[in-house]
């Protein structure tokens, strides 16, 4: 029965997909009420219906969907039975939604003060007298700096973080009653999600609006969220407070989430469910230096800044001066040895991993591995290089980082093909199919393309990949920031048997802080292009010393322990 304070009650709704195979139920008879006022968290993995829901409330299933059963009714409309027409003024003024992807939610080639305006202007919320100075001050109630400014500026011209507060300002706009916050914090840094969630929370409070927070991070639920919704399969498994469902956790999925999730205190084995078969991870015993890097440094010309303006400007002036991305970093990487790389978006770790994998050229500085200089070598002829097989990169997307016309079997045999390391057809299929059995892939999935693959098989064929020239150094750039917690445990787990098995060394970019204790020996803080602190896990990790690493870890949202 629904409550007089209820603003959305969800009831026996059922979301069916005609695909090619059939109907597809994604999401199972699921009853779902929101309180108003009341933050509600809808937890699950990839697949579980959580997206699938929001879609059906908000009423933008694609033309594949249809609600096959059931009623949703908000603020005492019935939303199933709402004209097309009338969930057009309902959504962005009543109901709004925060996508997981902000620059895929942004118009690439608007202006983000005019796409605000557009919402505004839709909505009667603003006329073409008020509607800049509304737009500017939406922009300004999300912590944007200049927005005056930032008003004129294309989506491309912004971070990640800036243009989540975008969205969010966007979706606030009109002042809804429902926010629905699909992943919203996916992707970014520790210290730009706690941003977003703390102004998430401070303006729907302020609002007395009601919210909905979508994630696969069970500590974001627990630290933001009055109640949770467990789902798996399209279907609600545990529904309780946040408090109660983390203390007593009644379903096995449940204790299975919150044990794969990574938190202090526990090692790489403890993630795996218990009947998963593991063997002690083997100690690590770093040897000599393979990677030294020496006082390097990228610079970039500003845009606009003229030939001219460069040689007559003072060389004080920010404006006129190159912009450093990367300012003389200088740290070694040992044989065997897995070093983190953790800052926030933007300090410059991609940067500073694309000159690594000479995919950039430094402007200065000297990469040094196994004794060569191969920062000398010109990114444009490394391709071609003796040091190319020794030295591999697993990308952040493994959806984007492979090619979507190769099939797995074709993506892994790639860098066999292209370094002849493979002696015809039937030793290049064996080889393929060895490596696939070393990362966990099953054989049979070699065929298949990626689109036919999940997210953690997509990972393990990029792992393969890298793998297969037996390379002394991976760098693995946020090889696990988009997998579900229980496949990122497999993944992290499989990194460190490859490690062990294949005496590799790892460069590991991440600004997941608890991952970064897992899989990593040492680890380099950057900020603003500098290393600002670097050292064992355990000393950067426990007992930091610069301010800066402090702030990154207690940004970190704090999982619960796991339940017996």
């Amino acid at each position: 029965m629904a409550s007089a304070s209820s603003l959305l009650d969800v009831q026996g709704l059922t979301v069916e997909f005609e695909t090619r195979r059939g109907v597809v139920r994604a999401v199972r008879n699921i009853d779902i009420s929101l309180a108003k006022g009341e933050t509600l968290g809808i937890v699950g993995e990839s697949g579980s219906g959580k997206s699938v829901t929001s879609y059906a409330v908000m009423r933008i299933l694609d033309r594949a969907g249809k609600i096959a059963a059931g009623s949703i009714r908000f603020a005492g409309i019935d939303l199933d039975k709402a004209s097309e027409s009338e969930m057009v003024d309902l959504r962005g003024r009543e109901m709004s939604m925060i996508f997981q992807n902000p620059r895929a939610a942004l118009n690439p080639i608007r202006r983000v003060g005019h796409q605000i305006e557009d919402v505004l202007r839709q909505h009667a919320q603003a006329g073409s007298g008020d509607a800049r100075d509304k737009a500017v001050d939406a922009l300004r109630q999300v912590k944007i700096a200049r927005p005056e400014e930032r008003y004129d500026a294309y989506p491309f011209e912004l971070s990640g973080g800036m243009c989540q507060r975008i969205v969010i300002a966007l979706a606030l706009a009109c002042r809804p009653k429902l926010l629905i916050a699909d992943e919203p914090t996916t992707g970014l840094d520790v210290t730009t999600q706690k941003a977003v969630m703390e102004l998430i929370v401070e303006l729907t409070r302020e609002r007395g609006m009601s919210t909905i927070l979508i994630t696969h991070d069970l500590g974001l639920a627990a630290t933001y969220c009055d109640r949770i919704v467990v789902m798996e399969k399209g279907a609600i498994v545990e529904t309780a407070t946040s408090e109660q469902i983390f203390a007593r956790p009644a379903h096995d999925y449940t204790r299975k989430l919150m044990r794969a999730t990574p938190r202090p205190g526990i090692g790489l084995r403890d993630l795996l469910p218990d009947d998963a078969t593991s063997t002690p991870i083997p100690p690590n015993a770093p040897g000599a230096p393979l990677l030294t890097v020496r006082g390097l440094v990228k610079e970039y010309e500003r845009p606009g800044v003229g030939v001219l303006a460069r040689v007559f400007g003072r060389r004080t002036d920010p404006a006129v001066l190159p912009f450093r991305a990367v300012d003389g970093l200088s740290f070694e990487v040992m044989r065997g040895e897995s070093v983190g790389l953790v800052g926030e978006s933007g300090c410059g770790k991609s940067t500073t991993s694309m000159m690594l994998m000479r995919l950039l050229d430094p402007t200065e500085g000297e990469i040094i591995f196994d004794g060569e200089n191969i920062g000398a070598i010109p990114a444009r002829s490394f391709a071609a290089d003796k040091l190319r097989p020794r030295i591999q990169m697993v990308f952040q997307d493994p959806t984007d980082s492979l090619n979507p016309r190769y099939t797995a079997f074709r993506a892994i045999a790639d860098p066999l093909l292209r370094f002849g390391a493979a002696s015809g057809a039937d030793d290049l299929r064996t080889r393929c199919e060895e490596l696939a059995r070393t990362v966990g892939l099953p054989v049979d999935l070699l065929d298949r393309f990626p689109h036919q693959l999940s997210g953690g098989q997509k990972a393990r064929v990029g792992i393969a990949r890298a793998i297969a020239l037996k390379p002394d150094l991976v760098v693995l750039d946020e090889p696990t920031a988009a997998l579900d917690v229980s496949v990122q445990a497999l993944v992290l787990n499989l990194l460190a048997d490859l490690k062990a098995t294949l005496g590799m060394s790892y460069l590991f970019v991440s600004h997941d802080l608890h991952v970064v204790r897992l899989i990593c020996d040492r680890v380099i803080v950057m900020k603003g292009g500098r290393i600002v602190e670097q050292g064992s896990a355990e000393d950067v990790l426990d007992r930091p010393q610069a301010d800066y690493t402090r702030e990154l870890i207690a940004a970190l949202p704090h999982p619960p322990a796991a339940a017996a």
